[in-house]
């Protein structure tokens, strides 16, 4: 990849869902075999506890989604389902106040896109994402 093209994905916390998902799925794998064999779940009781594993599951997939690609010519910003390519005159700014959780892009529209991707969390990759960002910006 050269220089004038960066893509960012929130790989720790991508990670963190998928574990809890995993997680999720052990425990109740593990508890449903550990209950007295009296206790059953009716059909009703396990297809709720299957989709609530499902709904983590799409959780987990919609932020593994997420990224930011950006080049000289614009920037592609993915947040979970949701998809925005903007060049970059159509982009004010791009900020990310101490403590936020991730960066925001303000349009010259005004509107705000959350760049989901870049995590705060991250600390200094977060800046430096943020800066390479604000480079770019005309």
């Amino acid at each position: 990849m050269d220089a004038t093209r960066r893509s960012f994905r929130p790989v720790a916390v991508s990670l963190i869902m998928w574990i809890s998902t995993g997680i999720l799925v052990v425990l109740m794998v593990v508890i449903g075999r550990a209950l007295p064999e009296d206790v059953v779940f009716t059909v009703s009781q396990a297809a709720t506890l299957w989709a609530l594993v499902a709904l983590v599951a799409l959780l987990a997939f919609a932020v593994t989604r997420s990224r930011v690609h950006a080049d000289d010519h614009g920037i592609t910003v993915v947040n979970g389902f949701r998809r925005r390519q903007l060049s970059w005159d159509e982009v004010g700014s791009v900020a990310m106040r101490e403590g936020a959780p991730w960066p925001t892009l303000v349009t010259r529209d005004d509107e705000r896109v959350i760049l989901f991707a870049i995590q705060g969390s991250d600390g200094a990759a977060a800046r430096e994402a943020v800066a390479w960002l604000q480079g770019h910006v005309r």
